[in-house]
C-alpha cells in the first residue's frame, strides 16, 4: 500500500503527523509489517522524536540554526548557493545531516514506537510550504 501526506508548514520548526499516519497504518486493514516513510524534498527532514515535552523540539531547532546558521552570517560567506535566501543553503546542510527517510515496524495494526516517540517533518525553511511524504507499507 502506498499513501502520500501533505504537511503544511509555516517555517522552521518541527511538525509531527504521527496520528495521521497511524489512522492511515489503522485503516489498511495490515496488522504486521514495515512502515516506510521518505520526504521529497532536499530542505526538509524526518525524525522520530520525544512527543511528550515541547522544550525538546524547541531545543532542537535551536541547536540546529547555532550548528548551521543563515547565509547571511560570516562564518557562512564561503556558502554560494544564495540565490533562494539566507535559509536556502543551510536547510540542504540540515537536511543533509538528518534523515529524509524513516522505517517504523507494525504490530497489530500499530506503529511500534515508543512511549515518548513520534514522527516529525522538521522544516529548515523559513516561509511556508506543502511538503510531501511518501508512505510505503508492506
Amino acid at each position: 500500500m502506498q499513501y502520500e501526506f501533505t504537511i503544511p508548514t509555516c517555517g522552521q520548526g518541527l511538525y509531527e503527523f504521527t496520528r495521521d499516519v497511524q489512522a492511515w497504518v489503522s485503516g489498511s486493514g495490515l496488522q504486521d509489517g514495515l512502515l516506510t516513510l521518505f520526504v521529497r524534498h532536499t530542505s526538509c527532514s524526518l525524525l522520530i522524536q520525544e512527543n511528550a515535552d515541547h522544550e525538546v523540539q524547541t531545543d532542537l531547532r535551536a541547536f540546529f540554526s547555532r550548528l548551521v546558521p543563515p547565509s547571511s552570517d560570516p562564518a557562512m560567506a564561503y556558502l554560494r548557493h544564495t540565490y533562494e535566501g539566507p535559509d536556502d543553503m543551510p536547510a540542504h546542510i540540515k537536511a543533509a545531516m538528518m534523515p529524509v527517510s524513516l522505517s517504523v515496524p507494525v504490530s497489530r495494526g500499530a506503529l511500534v514506537l515508543g512511549t515518548w516517540q513520534g514522527i516529525y517533518l522538521f522544516e529548515h525553511r523559513d516561509r511556508p510550504h506543502q511538503r510531501h511524504v511518501a508512505a510505503h507499507l508492506a
